[in-house]
């Protein structure tokens, strides 16, 4: 049997330590992002720690460990993320828990949460189409046309998006949160209204108050119309993410017909490529031997300055 090599006998987390060195040294610019958006994310803990706001602490402590995700998929998975790509996953999570949550932005800034659902939507879109197009390369037999793979990234990205309002809806129901963000209506129909019972949608116009009575006697008053309950949030949150998946699926529809022709097309496809790596690149070589030069420089450093001590 052969002998193991120093690589092979590390283990996971030091070569992972070691794979992302080799790695931040071929994109700089992912991790200076990276690195700015993990010292603003702690510094955020550190004061939800100290204001004594615990849920805040917790979201710090899971956008953390997301921005840990794309390493670990790419390593787990043989996948090698486009460093745009990356940049961009990077900055969705601290737009959406730090930003959107601890900083308030979804209440301060109402289209905070439809700009990310849009990207939301471009974004998975990408994946789906890289996915089913690498497998559409691969195969010998099979030639999916490009309407085809533009279907499918449309798809991936809408069932995405479906799931998610799945979890926000079942967040709200059963944790007490208000994910799906109410609207104030002035308008509806309901057959609810309807005293004979035959299905008529009875129309509400012009609505200028309502008030809510629970039976703690407690009583809210809501001026300006009637309270929606999360529907037109979900519905505007599907509709945007539709318009993010339509905008990448035209993109990609135009690099699968025409290539690198369209200098815009291709840019955003390739920007945003999610590929396999038959052969995952091993930085742990070339870093064990950077770690051994060095540490002979700062032998032969020491050397000469005892040297030098000894001569005078």
């Amino acid at each position: 049997m052969a002998e193991k090599t120093e690589t092979q006998k590390m283990g996971p987390l030091k070569r992972y330590h070691i794979n992302l060195i080799g790695r931040i040294k071929e994109n700089k610019g992912v991790f200076i992002v990276y690195t700015i958006l993990r010292i603003l994310i702690v510094v955020a803990m550190v004061r939800s720690i100290m204001i004594g706001n615990y849920e805040g602490t917790a979201t710090c402590i899971l956008s953390l460990l997301l921005l840990l995700l794309p390493s670990f998929l790419e390593g787990a998975m043989r996948i090698s993320i486009s460093p745009l790509f990356e940049a961009i996953i990077y900055c969705f999570i601290f737009a959406a828990n730090i930003l959107g949550e601890l900083a308030h932005f979804y209440a301060h800034i109402p289209i905070w949460d439809t700009m990310l659902h849009t990207l939301n939507g471009f974004l998975f879109a990408a994946v789906g189409f890289s996915t089913v197009d690498l497998l559409n390369r691969s195969s010998k037999n099979v030639k999916l046309s490009a309407l085809y793979l533009t279907l499918v990234a449309f798809c991936v990205s809408m069932t995405v998006g479906v799931m998610w309002e799945f979890f926000e809806c079942g967040m709200d129901l059963f944790f007490g949160k208000d994910m799906q963000k109410d609207f104030i209506v002035t308008s509806f129909q309901s057959t609810k209204l309807d005293p004979a019972n035959s299905q008529f949608a009875v129309p509400v116009k012009d609505i200028i108050s309502t008030v809510i009575n629970t039976s703690s006697g407690e009583t809210y008053n809501i001026d300006g119309g009637y309270l929606d309950i999360g529907i037109l949030d979900t519905m505007k949150d599907l509709f945007v993410n539709f318009i993010g998946a339509v905008v990448f699926c035209i993109f990609g529809f135009i690099y699968e017909k025409v290539g690198e022709k369209s200098k815009v097309a291709s840019t955003i496809v390739k920007g945003m490529k999610v590929q396999p790596v038959s052969e995952m690149k091993d930085y742990s070589e070339d870093v064990q031997k950077a770690v051994q030069e060095k540490k002979a420089e700062r032998a032969e450093k020491k050397a000469a300055k005892k040297e030098q001590k000894s001569s005078k």
